[in-house]
């Protein structure tokens, strides 16, 4: 009975840590470039967009598609670095230990 009462108390201590964590992740944020840092977003822990930036000599009507490339670009490169942020944060409060495959986190 000792070592199940263990068990819960552990798995108490992992859900409090991921709920801290999950807090952590939500409030970080990652920028994003493209075009040589002509065009700049930021996104947060929740992958949505916080701003973007776009530098005046890109706004040109002639030149839409290219910036609503580097746009893209740029979001991409902002979400690969949140989820890279994301990864590190969860893995510092977990110590290092994967979670099972198939385990869905609440973000």
């Amino acid at each position: 009975m000792n070592n199940f009462n263990n068990m819960m108390k552990q798995a108490q201590e992992l859900q409090t840590k991921m709920t801290e964590a999950q807090k952590k992740v939500e409030q970080l944020e990652a920028e994003g470039s493209s075009g040589g840092g002509l065009i700049k977003v930021i996104i947060d822990g929740k992958n949505l967009v916080k701003s973007v930036h776009i530098d005046d000599s890109l706004i040109n009507s002639d030149e839409k598609e290219i910036l609503e490339d580097l746009i893209v670009a740029a979001f991409n490169d902002a979400k690969e670095k949140i989820q890279k942020k994301i990864s590190d944060e969860m893995s510092s409060i977990t110590g290092g230990i994967k979670l099972p495959p198939g385990i869905k986190l609440p973000f």
